[in-house]
């Protein structure tokens, strides 16, 4: 039965692949009628299997049925302790996730779900995994979050000075850190992917005293340049920003088009979106306040672009542009992405998840150059040349 299942779902999504190339009303209606409606029946998802257990405190329930899976956190301890910045970060990560699976999970055309992977970590807390696979949307989709405890190694500690913290070289240092990270790689060229992270950090030197941090961003990466949807995008994380502080979005603007460029090849990864580290001002809870509102405004920012462009035709050669950005984007991460690279350095880092933002396909190409006054290579310029698009 399981062979089976296997071969439905290839020969299934080998038609969704096939109909996508082919432009016509009449090939579309067969691939929604048939194809991908079996590769939905056969697959087999483990999204919201968790059983809720909604324990009370003084009479206080947590509904933890909203969230995609239980808390890593005891969600007694979460509700005994509701001030305590842990916590509040933890619960607002768990909202987010499951926020934006669903919102996610709605855009797709057959019913795709995520799969959802609630995983202990031995050296201190765990995390949930959620990927959405060979959807007829979204071809690769990953939202985690992280609820980690343990001691920083000297080579994180390292990392961490050299952007200014004021930590002792060479010792193993207790840290907390808890965060969400999405990437979403969409099947059709005219949808963008998105990333976003946002995180919160804690680290106790040698002394006994305690620093903390936030840090986070969101950042879009189309394969085609729709100005209106540069603008639209760029203009709700503005308007997350302003709510706090009038200088946020130029700032973190700039910051993220600095950090998301791919220096060996002088070109940005995508058109940018804000970007920033170590905030630890004006105060805890006006920092925690800041970052929920950026956290909040990932879905209005993109699910309509998904909406727009979902089921835009397209060819082959769209399709083979989009998996040599998606190289772009591999070569991003893998050789400058600290987020990666602070995972990988962590003992008892989950590969798994670290890597769930690399695209199931991809493609390299030697000394490939768009024309000019293509399509392609109107991006290109953008790209070579960051733009303010508010």
């Amino acid at each position: 039965m399981n062979a089976l299942r296997h071969t439905i779902s290839l020969v299934s999504l080998g038609t969704f692949q096939l109909v996508r190339r082919t432009r016509g009303p009449h090939a579309r209606g067969f691939l929604l009628g048939t194809g991908l409606g079996l590769a939905s029946f056969s697959a087999v998802t483990y999204a919201h299997s968790a059983e809720a257990v909604n324990p009370k405190v003084n009479g206080v329930q947590m509904d933890t049925s909203r969230f995609m899976a239980e808390p890593i956190t005891d969600s007694k301890a979460l509700l005994g302790d509701k001030e305590n910045m842990r916590h509040r970060m933890e619960i607002l990560i768990m909202e987010i996730q499951a926020e934006f699976c669903r919102a996610l999970e709605a855009e797709e055309n057959c019913g795709q779900k995520f799969k959802v992977d609630r995983w202990e970590r031995p050296e201190g807390g765990g995390g949930i995994t959620c990927v959405l696979q060979d959807g007829d949307v979204f071809e690769k989709a990953g939202v985690n979050i992280s609820v980690v405890t343990g001691s920083l190694p000297p080579a994180a500690v390292q990392q961490m000075r050299a952007r200014g913290k004021n930590l002792k070289e060479g010792t193993s240092l207790p840290f907390f850190a808890s965060g969400v990270s999405a990437v979403i790689h969409p099947r059709n060229p005219h949808v963008p992917t998105i990333h976003f992270n946002y995180r919160y950090f804690e680290v106790e030197t040698a002394k006994g005293e305690k620093q903390w941090w936030f840090g986070g961003g969101t950042d879009l990466t189309p394969y085609y340049l729709c100005e209106k949807d540069a603008s639209h995008f760029h203009q709700t994380l503005k308007s997350a920003c302003d709510e706090h502080d009038a200088t946020y979005y130029p700032r973190f603007k700039k910051w993220c088009d600095d950090y998301f460029r791919i220096k060996h090849r002088n070109e940005s990864r995508g058109i940018g979106g804000i970007f920033f580290d170590d905030i630890d001002s004006p105060n805890q809870t006006a920092a925690f306040n800041f970052v929920s509102s950026c956290a909040r405004a990932v879905i209005p920012s993109y699910v309509p672009l998904v909406r727009k462009h979902k089921n835009r035709e397209y060819g082959n050669n769209e399709r083979q542009w989009q998996l040599l950005r998606r190289g772009r984007y591999v070569e991003f991460n893998l050789i400058y992405d600290r987020g990666t690279k602070f995972g990988l350095y962590t003992p008892g880092a989950r590969y798994e998840s670290i890597l769930m933002s690399l695209p199931l396909h991809a493609r390299w190409e030697y000394m490939h150059e768009p024309k000019s006054q293509s399509e392609e290579g109107k991006l290109m310029k953008v790209l070579k040349n960051p733009k303010d698009w508010v």
